[in-house]
């Protein structure tokens, strides 16, 4: 059989593995710029653009801006971690889905008059993220493609 035709246990050959370290290596390259991209809300106060959040008194905001990213990365490496595929790959797929819609949300956001967002580093961050989503979507779509199913 030749190299490219073989196949695991699993009934997984070479090339699929490939794809699949590929498409890890996008969504927690992902993944990671979306975390850092939300260390650099900080300093440009992403709560005061954000509804309801806006809302609030100034340090109010920010403290619910970032005790609710406790839970929140909590439960996503949870899902992203659990040992069914199943949860995993849905869940893989609608962050993927979230940093393309998170990367349009700041291009609506970019108008608003308390929006600080400005540096290169900053747009880097959000329009990285919002790439390497699109990119995993694409790459879980010619996976899917590939396999059959």
């Amino acid at each position: 059989m030749g190299r490219f035709m073989q196949r695991d246990a699993n009934g997984c050959g070479d090339r699929a593995r490939t794809l699949d370290r590929v498409k890890d290596f996008v969504f927690f390259f992902g993944l990671g710029v979306l975390f850092t991209h939300e260390l650099d809300a900080m300093p440009n106060h992403e709560w005061r653009v954000l509804p309801l959040v806006r809302l609030l008194p100034e340090e109010m905001g920010m403290n619910v801006f970032v005790v609710a990213h406790v839970p929140l990365f909590a439960f996503l490496i949870a899902l992203v971690a659990s040992p069914n595929s199943r949860i995993r790959t849905v869940t893989k797929l609608v962050v993927s889905g979230f940093l393309v819609l998170h990367g349009f949300l700041h291009t609506l956001f970019a108008s608003h008059p308390k929006y600080e967002f400005s540096s290169f580093l900053s747009d880097s961050l959000i329009l990285g993220a919002a790439v390497l989503g699109g990119a995993y979507i694409a790459l879980e779509i010619r996976s899917t493609y590939l396999s059959g199913t």
